[in-house]
């Protein structure tokens, strides 16, 4: 089933992946601490939202960064203990312009995590 998902910068986190470890309840632990830290201050633009599965079993925990009009990316390989790092990443995505952030501004965390790099619903990525 498909519905309105929030306005903004989503972190979609899926709920039943296995972490890196292959351990049962990774994905729920890393959205449950993802939602807690994005209550703190610099997170207000992020919308958690845990979802049942995301398909990516291969490269669980994972998740989906998307907002409207912006590059999104899907990610994987995350430990509950890497949220932070997750919504650092999402933090500078939210403030820029077209969902390209640099490099230089990625949290160490995130690297060799990125699975799929995708365009916004009818744009194309130069």
């Amino acid at each position: 089933m498909v519905t309105a998902g929030p306005d903004g910068t989503a972190l979609i986190v899926c709920t039943t992946c296995r972490g890196p470890r292959r351990v049962d309840g990774d994905g729920a632990r890393l959205a449950a601490s993802a939602a807690e830290i994005a209550t703190e201050a610099g997170y207000a633009a992020i919308t958690v939202a845990p979802v049942a599965c995301l398909w990516s079993c291969a490269h669980g925990a994972s998740a989906q960064l998307h907002a409207a009009g912006k590059v999104g990316y899907i990610m994987g390989g995350f430990a509950p203990g890497d949220a932070r790092a997750l919504l650092d990443f999402a933090a500078a995505y939210a403030t820029s312009a077209d969902g390209e952030v640099p490099y230089a501004a990625w949290p160490a965390g995130i690297h060799g995590h990125f699975i799929a790099r995708t365009p916004p619903p009818g744009l194309m990525i130069a």
